[in-house]
């Protein structure tokens, strides 16, 4: 099999099994052989044939047409073997129901699963708690107490699934729910959706207000302007990136088993509405290794798809038979429904096989002709294996109860496949590509770019490829305005910020249409996006039949590096010689980031700029060690200066030379010390600014920080994905 270095470095990081020291002690293809060995097992429940079953699930992983979630390649054939992404638990209105909820979330991320739940059924903040006379202290700061168990695990050892938080928009305290995230530092291990229903949105459409619903006595608790509260909504996430929306009603018309109860929550990323102690069972068919060549081109291999899609169900329903579920009521929830979701990635990527533009007409009929393929196939496949296993154990009780048999109530899903679509080297989920080239630097100057590999070969094709275009095109992180590419070539190769977010939500609806449960996606808006056009593409969402809505305005994060254009050249003007007062921090500033090489491992340097120049600098050591404390301290010295009207070149010389015991003893590193690294970035940037030489561009990213190596990270799929090292924030 063939994957990249990329692809190689993730899989041994994160999936590999390894010896009591760290090292791995499986090759990729072990691996792969180690999960299909492991899910065909299932088989001889049946009377299958389990060499012939484990010999096709490798060779659709090993020629990466079809990868199962994340929890499926770690734990599979390992004692662990918990293979599920994620999970429902329901919080009820008592604090025993709510810390009884608290410890199963938290057995469930030991395991490596994210939860999801809805704190709708909690009673709203300071009304009466009879058993105790005192009152009731709301959903929001439950919320906290198990962002707070959460993490606790996370600290505990590797890194563990994420959350999802749902409250009602007629809950009572839906106003404080909307704005619990405006500060992006409370709640980190949660992403947050409000639940709409469809009479808030007719009442939006009106002009009308709407009811809040007490949750505990059923009664009319106030009412809102759902114009009002929709504008807060949309004002949260144009400043945040959330809260998301997902449209509740449009949940429970699909619910397959409305016997069993009401959908309230879903998974992490929204794409899985699961019934309370229901799991995900994911994996992700990749499009781009289903085309084959024609005298005429690239062309899809329809019949190629076809077999995927019947071995895939066939697979994930053999993983829900072999999984060692966390807690007792989620084997016999998810045993009873046997839901599982098949979803897709490399769909950018193939489009730019046939040359389609991702952002026209013909690229949207296409999502509707792959994935009413995949559905249809996806339910005869299911239908299959019901002759021959039985159907899922609460059929009769299901909205199919009269139409044929199906082995699972739901099939298909749309995933986010941040780490996946890593490994299989293609374009995540339904996205289009996020940047088509990268230049990775080193504090020596040494420059590597990154290139999508069907864009390379264009170029090439073409005769124009270069090292200069290609840093050219991860410079300004989109070929929309680089000279010498024709048109043809551009007009195909967009990237996720070319694409108006009216595309990007006619691309979710067409998916949609065609799939059980959800659609994970996020919508990207410029910059330079107003909170009118944010609110648009939400009423674009609900009108098109989307069931949730993810938007993220770039740089709309304090965190966030500069992705396009380059700072103000104007440096700020020093003051009067006297008391220095610095001027505030802006609440929005570009930056440029650079990882350096330091005697104790790495340090992330960040240089932010304002219209007047340098205005900040500040330090991540990630996982390293090393001294955070200190440049910590030197970068927040430096910060005040700038913006105090210190001229930088001063600070730069004071800053390059200063040597440290660490970095002495290891020659070759290109720089002194932590304080002389800082002073080489802000030289770099300073040059830059004023003309001297050209910044070299870092990775188009559009999010913060990675928490485990400090590069910038991507928002696609309705999740964050770091390219360096494959942190994903939804496993």
């Amino acid at each position: 099999m063939q994957i990249t270095p990329s692809a190689k470095a993730v899989l041994e990081k994160r999936y590999l099994m390894r010896d009591a020291e760290g090292r791995p002690i499986e090759t990729v293809e072990d691996m792969f052989r180690r999960v299909a060995d492991a899910v065909a097992q299932a088989d001889a429940a049946y009377g299958g044939n389990v060499s012939r079953s484990a010999e096709e699930f490798y060779q659709m992983m090993t020629q990466l047409e079809f990868l199962p979630n994340s929890p499926t390649l770690m734990n599979a054939g390992r004692p662990l073997g918990q293979l599920s992404a994620c999970f429902v638990l329901p919080v009820g209105d008592s604090m025993e129901e709510i810390f009884e909820s608290v410890k199963n979330a938290a057995l469930i991320h030991k395991s490596g699963g994210g939860t999801g739940f809805a704190f709708s059924r909690l009673r709203p903040k300071g009304a009466a708690v009879n058993s105790t006379g005192g009152v009731a202290s709301g959903p929001v700061s439950f919320m906290r107490v198990f962002n707070a168990a959460t993490e606790a695990v996370k600290q505990g050892g590797t890194r563990r699934g994420a959350n999802m938080g749902i409250l009602r928009v007629d809950h009572p305290d839906i106003l404080e729910f909307i704005q619990c995230k405006n500060d992006t530092s409370q709640i980190t291990n949660f992403n947050i959706s409000v639940g709409i229903t469809e009479a808030f949105m007719q009442a939006v459409e009106a002009g009308q207000d709407y009811d809040l619903i007490h949750p505990t006595t059923g009664c009319v608790a106030g009412r809102l302007s759902a114009r009002a509260v929709l504008e807060a909504i949309v004002r949260s996430a144009w400043q945040t990136g959330e809260p998301g929306i997902i449209f509740l009603d449009r949940l429970n018309r699909d619910n397959p088993i409305p016997t069993q109860g009401q959908i309230e929550s879903t998974n992490p990323c929204g794409e899985q509405p699961l019934l309370p102690y229901e799991s995900c069972n994911l994996g992700s068919i990749n499009l781009a290794a289903h085309l084959r060549r024609t005298e005429n081109g690239w062309a899809l291999d329809e019949e190629h798809l076809i077999q995927t899609v019947h071995r895939a169900v066939h697979f994930l329903d053999n993983v829900i038979d072999i999984n060692r579920y966390p807690l007792p009521q989620i084997a016999e929830t998810t045993l009873a429904s046997r839901k599982i979701g098949l979803g897709v990635m490399g769909f950018g990527d193939m489009l730019l096989r046939l040359g389609i533009a991702y952002n026209s007409t013909r690229g949207v009929d296409l999502a509707h002709q792959i994935m009413n393929l995949i559905q249809t196939e996806g339910h005869q496949a299911s239908a299959r294996l019901a002759e021959i296993r039985g159907p899922f154990p609460l059929f009769r009780q299901s909205v199919y109860a009269d139409a044929t048999p199906l082995r699972n109530a739901t099939v298909t899903t749309i995933a986010p496949t941040g780490t996946l679509s890593i490994i299989a080297g293609v374009s995540s989920g339904v996205e289009p590509v996020f940047a088509y080239a990268y230049i990775r630097n080193i504090m020596d100057g040494t420059q590597f770019v990154e290139t999508n590999a069907i864009l390379r070969q264009t170029l090439e094709e073409a005769g124009i490829c270069s090292d200069a275009l290609l840093k050219e095109i991860a410079r300004q992180g989109s070929l929309t305005h680089v000279a010498g590419i024709p048109r043809e070539i551009r007009d195909v190769f967009v990237c996720a910020h070319d694409v108006s977010p009216t595309w990007h939500v006619q691309m979710q609806a067409a998916f949609q249409a065609h799939t059980d449960n959800a659609v994970s996606k996020t919508v990207n808006f410029p910059h330079s996006a107003t909170k009118e056009e944010v609110e648009e593409v939400y009423r674009l969402a609900w009108k098109l039949g989307c069931k949730g809505i993810t938007i993220y305005r770039d740089g709309s994060r304090n965190e966030q590096v500069l992705n396009m254009g380059t700072a103000s050249q104007t440096p700020a003007a020093a003051p009067a010689f006297g008391t220095l007062k610095p001027r505030p921090r802006p609440a929005v500033t570009a930056g440029y980031t650079e990882k350096v090489r330091i005697g104790c491992g790495n340090l992330y340097i960040t240089v932010n700029s304002d219209e007047n120049g340098i205005c900040e600098v500040f330090t991540n050591t990630g996982k390293s060690g090393g001294c955070p404390s200190q440049s910590e301290a030197t970068a927040r010295l430096v910060s005040i200066a700038i913006r105090s009207g210190v001229d930088p070149q001063e600070i730069i010389h004071q800053l390059k030379g200063i040597r440290c015991p660490s970095t002495i003893r290891q020659p070759g590193l290109a720089v002194t010390s932590c304080p002389d690294a800082i002073a080489k970035v802000l030289e770099k940037v300073w040059n830059t600014q004023t003309g001297e030489t050209p910044l070299p561009a870092g990775s188009a990213a559009s999010g913060r920080f990675c928490p485990e190596c400090g590069e910038p990270l991507e928002h696609e799929g309705g999740c964050v994905i770091c390219r360096s090292c494959g942190y994903s924030r939804c496993g």
